[in-house]
């Protein structure tokens, strides 16, 4: 199935042509600074599979593990976009949120439970993680 979005101001266009490896909640701190004190919603992609329209402004840290981690973002509107790991260049993070809906995809698994607030929700239905959980392992077809 196609998938299709944009940012808050329309600047930037996504389009993804194939499934999701795996979506996941995540309540690292990162992550909740970037949404507003709640988790990000994301589904990882493969990374040849995703069509970007406009230019992304972008930046970069170093996450625990050693590998470094960047971030893409509207550079007009600021709404956070995609997300990868120099550990896994074939995998790519859409962010829930600029998908057009009804996309039909939700969480399975919560990440990084550990330093999710006390007031956090988190679905028991959904496999949970305390930190990092092993990557997704790559499709077949790869």
């Amino acid at each position: 199935m196609p998938y299709a979005g944009r940012c808050s101001c329309g600047a930037i266009a996504v389009r993804i042509d194939g499934d999701p490896i795996a979506v996941r909640q995540c309540w690292c701190r990162r992550c909740q600074k970037i949404a507003a004190g709640g988790p990000t919603h994301n589904a990882i992609f493969r990374t040849g599979e995703i069509a970007v329209e406009g230019a992304m402004a972008s930046d970069n840290y170093v996450a625990d593990s050693g590998n470094v981690l960047t971030r893409w973002h509207c550079p007009q509107c600021a709404t956070p976009m995609l997300a990868g790991s120099s550990a896994r260049p074939e995998m790519r993070v859409v962010r829930l949120g600029i998908l057009d809906a009804p996309h039909g995809l939700k969480p399975t698994m919560a990440i990084w439970t550990s330093e999710a607030p006390d007031w956090a929700i988190i679905d028991p239905a959904m496999q949970a993680f305390p930190a990092q959980p092993p990557a997704p392992p790559a499709p077949q077809s790869w």
